[in-house]
């Protein structure tokens, strides 16, 4: 499991034109799900997530966690974040995991993180034709991966 985790100072996602959810301040996380994937990744990345300190706290370091900072989620799918680009030119999904595989493991997904902040998680359509819009806070992006568990 895959997450592209961009701090932000707001952000939304709009499905055909009609905005479906938008947050304040807090994470935009893009999710991408393997064949691999199961529970054990759910709440290893959604922990990570949770508790990742890149807030600046009084003195401008980078200290604080979500919870500290009263911010917001927004999770979209995002398959594409498994593209293997290897060879030529045209990106294979072949990793990434198939609806009935993805669809239970990203809903696990964003209640896990709902337990974890103890707050609503805005999301996408998994599957829609989505268009997202961001303010990326810093700019602070950190590729998370449920396989290197760095």
């Amino acid at each position: 499991m895959r997450a592209l985790l961009q701090r932000v100072s707001r952000a939304d996602v709009a499905i055909g034109g009609q905005t479906r959810a938008e947050i304040g301040r807090g994470f935009a996380v893009l999710l991408g799900i393997e064949d691999a994937d199961g529970p054990e990744d759910v709440a290893w990345l959604a922990g990570k997530v949770a508790r990742m300190r890149v807030f600046g706290d009084a003195e401008g370091n980078m200290n604080l966690a979500l919870g500290d900072v009263d911010g917001e989620l927004l999770v979209v799918s995002q398959f594409t974040l498994h593209a293997s680009t290897k060879k030529g030119n045209r990106p294979s999904f072949i990793r990434a995991a198939r609806p009935e595989h993805a669809v239970p493991l990203y809903e696990a997904f964003v209640a896990a993180l709902e337990r974890e902040t103890g707050k609503a998680v805005a999301t996408g359509e998994f599957g829609a034709g989505m268009q997202v819009t961001l303010t990326n806070d810093g700019p602070v992006t950190i590729w998370i991966d449920s396989r290197a568990r760095e």
